[in-house]
């Protein structure tokens, strides 16, 4: 309208600068054909500036080769236009006779380029834009106010202090009108599920119109200090346009798409790592925060009219999004610059943007030939142009290829070395697109036919990358072991992203370092999911600064949004790393909505991890959320976590048995995976805390043994596995459970020991065996752990057991041979029984006694039951073997500890001797001294206390104190 105006003006001069910078005057009244001729000359010239005015302001327009690239800005109370030519033009009449509102015109070289600079007057305006391949420039004089200006934050909101939206739906549309007081600027955009409208001006929506919207839902607004915004959840089939008429801004979601155009960007010709975008009326970029995903955006308004974003263009840095109207900017960055200066709209970084060399961009856009899919560079790399189809279209371009790959099948049954191009481009367009079921059939189909290209390089990288697409793993591994393949940069890159599934995180960082220089020609959304999972293993590894600088490279490709929300979870553990749990929280509880369980599991787990944490959730309610998680995603690194995390849960909430079971199914079933030894390591250190750090000390004795059963492959060979079995084996002992405790320490013996370690259990195999009256067995085990070398104290004990064994079986000179000059006490107290059951009295009294040793000098304390056994059976002895002297000996020495004795009566009588014993019933009485005097009862005592001193002692050391059983209830001690 202002260039139709210009036109029809009274009294102005249309002024053409060419190349060459000559300046030619013309009334526009009555001078219309030499003017088209003029335009029509300056047409060809790489620059042609046009100026028209009416009375209310003047317009200056650069078109031409050049010209029509022109950039205008703002630089305070200047215009600047550069102009991408070195020529600079002749503007003296300008100088002389400025437009109105044009306070001084000048001109100045800059690399490359010209700028010409309008100083504008004081209350002067200007406005730019670009219609019919031309950039123009509206210069409004002080008292003449542009057509279309953001109105004051107050003069905006409509009376009552809220803007009305009113909805209008349909089948498959709803609009919503906004009805402001005076002109906004707005932004218009989707967001995957949602569309967002932000207006540049804070105010209260009134959405008492709008409460149904059709087939959109879910409206919710935000006030900001300068700017409101509203996301509206729509299918993401449907599209979004806006207009504007005055004051009232209209959105339609739905019905049919039109794509929206209005706005360029490009580099700055001044700066080659800044974009600029030409959106005339930009007002103000508003920072915003998704709280689906809690990523950080940023939205540029404009006033009307509508102008639009059709494409959308990624770099590392930033993403553009297609809009409605305005400018809406994605960033995995946190120093990103957007300003919106009048109709140009700056975008860098302190250290400038990363994009691609011109050239490079150029190349890029270039249409893929569509003859056949081309081969790569490297074997296992698959080109994003594979996927091509042309205006064929899928069906025509798969049918064509297919053809082509079956003559080529029936010409290979007559000739083996026939060529194989023809089925390899089949396999290309079927890896991708995506169809790896298909691709895999064709390639083995291939190898059936003709055996001899197994080793074919590029056959096998292909099959390998369509079975990691399918997510079979351990196939797609086998693929890229191929002897062909080493060495193959696109190889490691798979083998890297394969490591990564499997949690081996050091492995695949090595990988991805040797395939760097084949991960950027893979199409978008396998740069993505690389980046995304090197930037996992940067993660696990303390990495923190990679992960960074990977998860912008994922962001920065046009991936599926599953792949999207992968990069996501990646970047949610990176703020747990970091210390920004809120952060990590928000987004993984986003992440945990999506309806694909490979994503949410992972991300469900990071939710429970960190609010258990911080206490907000309870170890009961995380258990059941973990043990539904751990059925939902099963057979790689995720499940793995879950279930280390559910099995420490478990452990400290004292539940050992599920602990236990938890962590050993899923051993059972990822053994090959890496942290498949940690899982293994978790079982040990439960195993350990529970038989010899004491946690199983508060369970029953039947319960430890049982848990002890069920897992007892996880016993430990040596010093700390002979602990183990020496406590649990005591604690049967305590309680009377001889049999369990003999069958434990047998399996020990018999499936886990060798050398000393299982001399020693054996040894206490066998005492626990003579404690419960089976001797044959005790033997059994004393001869059939037999070794050289064995320490003298053990080898001494051994000699005990043997001939306490053969004395319970009635052979006691092969017992006393067994002792032969044995003097220990241990022998000592055998061979003083094997004589008491030989009635040789007298040598039998006289050891009795010796083992007493000069007890009957401390007369302080009582004597134990073990050393009234011992007074006992000497004076009975002495007295039936007639030694008088020895007798009174004995008597005179204890007569002190009659008083205080447990048995007083079968002291003093034994003391007495048979003296002083009168008729049958004294008699009778003598000879149940034995009974009263029973040294087996003594001597569990003594292993029981000795057993108790050893568990509490040192594990540490380098030979461990041999186990021994203590002694069982007197219920199962018999008559020595």
């Amino acid at each position: 309208m202002a260039r139709a105006r210009s036109r029809t003006a009274i009294g102005r001069t249309t002024v053409a600068l060419g190349a060459a910078g000559t300046i030619a005057f013309a009334p526009i009244a009555g001078a219309v054909a030499p003017v088209l001729a003029q335009e029509a000359e300056a047409a060809l010239d790489p620059v042609t500036i046009r100026v028209g005015a009416n009375d209310g302001f003047t317009r200056i327009e650069f078109a031409g080769i050049v010209g029509a690239r022109s950039r205008i800005r703002r630089d305070g109370r200047a215009v600047v236009v550069r102009i991408g030519s070195t020529a600079a033009p002749d503007v003296s009449r300008l100088k002389v006779d400025p437009p109105p509102g044009v306070a001084k015109v000048e001109t100045r070289a800059v690399t490359d380029a010209t700028e010409l600079i309008l100083t504008l007057a004081d209350g002067a305006d200007a406005r730019s834009g670009t219609a019919d391949g031309a950039v123009w420039l509206n210069l409004y004089p002080a008292g003449e106010t542009p057509p279309v200006l953001a109105a004051a934050p107050g003069a905006a909101v409509p009376a009552g202090g809220a803007v009305p939206v009113t909805a209008t739906k349909a089948a498959d549309r709803v609009s919503l009108s906004f009805g402001w007081a005076a002109p906004v600027g707005a932004a218009i955009f989707r967001r995957g599920d949602a569309v967002w409208i932000v207006f540049d001006t804070a105010a209260r929506m009134n959405m008492a119109a709008a409460r149904d919207l059709g087939p959109a839902t879910d409206a919710r607004w935000a006030v900001g200090p300068d700017y409101t915004a509203m996301r509206i959840a729509a299918p993401a089939e449907l599209p979004v346009s806006a207009s504007a008429e005055g004051a009232e801004w209209t959105v339609t979601i739905g019905g049919p798409s039109s794509a929206g155009s209005g706005i360029v960007v490009d580099r700055d010709d001044r700066a080659e790592t800044t974009l600029v975008a030409k959106m005339a009326g930009a007002t103000r970029t508003v920072w915003l925060t998704d709280p689906m995903v809690g990523d950080r955006f940023a939205a540029v308004t404009a006033l009307a009219p509508g102008k639009a974003f059709a494409d959308r263009r990624r770099s590392v840095d930033l993403t553009l999004l297609p809009t409605a109207h305005g400018l809406a900017v994605e960033t995995p960055t946190d120093d990103l610059m957007i300003r919106a200066e009048g109709d140009l709209v700056t975008l860098s970084r302190p250290k400038g943007l990363i994009l691609s060399p011109p050239s490079m961009a150029l190349e890029a856009a270039e249409p893929a030939g569509l003859e056949g899919p081309r081969k790569a560079e490297f074997p296992a790399q698959i080109l994003p142009e594979w996927a091509h189809t042309g205006e064929e279209g899928f069906l025509a371009r798969h049918r064509k290829l297919q053809d082509a790959a079956a003559l080529e099948s029936i010409a290979a049954s007559d000739n083996p070395r026939s060529p194989i191009e023809a089925r390899l481009a089949l396999i290309r367009f079927l890896v991708g697109s995506g169809l790896g079921f298909e691709a895999i059939g064709v390639v083995n189909a291939m190898i059936a036919q003709t055996p001899s290209l197994q080793g074919e390089p590029e056959l096998r990288g292909l099959r390998g990358a369509a079975r990691a697409s399918i997510g079979r793993l351990e196939d797609a591994a086998l693929d890229f072991s191929a002897g062909s393949l080493a060495g193959d940069p696109s190889t490691r890159v798979w083998q890297g992203w394969l490591a990564t599934e499997q949690g081996d995180w050091a492995g695949a960082r090595q990988a991805f370092a040797a395939g760097a220089a084949a991960i950027d020609d893979f199409p978008p959304e396998w740069r993505a999911r690389f980046g995304a999972a090197h930037a996992m293993a940067a993660l696990e590894t303390g990495d923190l600064n990679a992960a960074r600088a990977l998860l912008a490279y994922s962001f920065s490709q046009d991936a599926p949004a599953a792949d999207q929300l992968t990069a996501r979870l990646v970047q949610a553990r990176l703020f747990e790393l970091e210390g920004a749990t809120d952060r990590a929280l928000a987004v993984y509880k986003a992440v945990g909505r999506a309806p694909l369980d490979g994503i949410a599991t992972p991300a469900k787990l990071g939710v429970i991890r960190i609010e258990l944490a911080r206490g907000t959730l309870k170890p009961v309610d995380a258990a059941a959320q973990l043990e539904q998680l751990k059925w939902r995603w099963r057979g790689d690194a995720t499940e793995l976590s879950v279930i280390r995390t559910l099995g420490g849960l478990y452990t400290s909430q004292g539940r050992y048995r599920e602990a236990l079971d938890t962590l050993r199914g899923a051993g059972k079933r990822m053994g090959d995976l890496p942290g498949a030894v940690e899982l293994q390591n978790d079982q040990s250190s439960a195993f350990r805390a529970l038989f010899l750090d004491g946690a199983a000390d508060g369970l029953q004795p039947v319960q430890a043994l049982a848990l002890f059963y069920d897992f007892r492959d996880l016993t430990p060979v040596g010093a700390d596995g002979d602990e183990m079995v020496r406590r649990l084996a005591r604690r049967l002992v305590d309680v009377d459970l001889l049999d369990q405790a003999a069958e434990l320490l047998k399996y020990q013996v018999d499936n886990r020991l060798e050398g000393v370690a299982k001399a020693q259990v054996a040894t206490t195999l066998a005492t626990v065996l003579l404690m419960d009256r089976q001797p044959e067995p005790a033997l059994q085990a004393l001869w059939g752990s037999r070794t050289t070398l064995l320490p003298s104290a053990l080898n001494a004990e051994r000699r005990a057991l043997e001939a306490r064994a053969l004395m319970e079986l009635g052979r006691f000179d092969h017992a006393l041979e067994t002792l032969g000059e044995d003097r220990s006490p241990e022998a000592q107290q055998v061979r003083a029984e094997i004589l008491w059951k030989q009635q040789d009295w007298a040598a039998a009294a006289t050891l009795y006694e010796a083992r007493l040793g000069d007890r009957f000098r401390d007369t302080s304390a009582a004597l134990t039951v073990d050393e009234e056994s011992r007074v006992i059976r000497a004076g009975v002895g002495y007295s039936l073997a007639r030694d008088t002297a020895a007798l009174t000996r004995l008597s005179r020495n204890y007569e002190p500890f009659k008083a205080g004795a447990r048995s007083g009566a079968a002291l003093r009588i034994a003391l007495d001797g048979l003296n002083g014993m009168e008729g049958a019933a004294s008699a009778q009485d003598f000879a149940g001294l034995t009974a009263s005097a029973d040294t087996f009862t003594g001597w569990v005592t003594q292993m029981k206390t000795q057993l108790r001193e050893q568990t509490g002692g040192n594990r540490a050391d380098a030979t461990p104190a041999r186990p021994v059983p203590p002694a069982a209830a007197t219920s199962a001690a018999g008559q020595g």
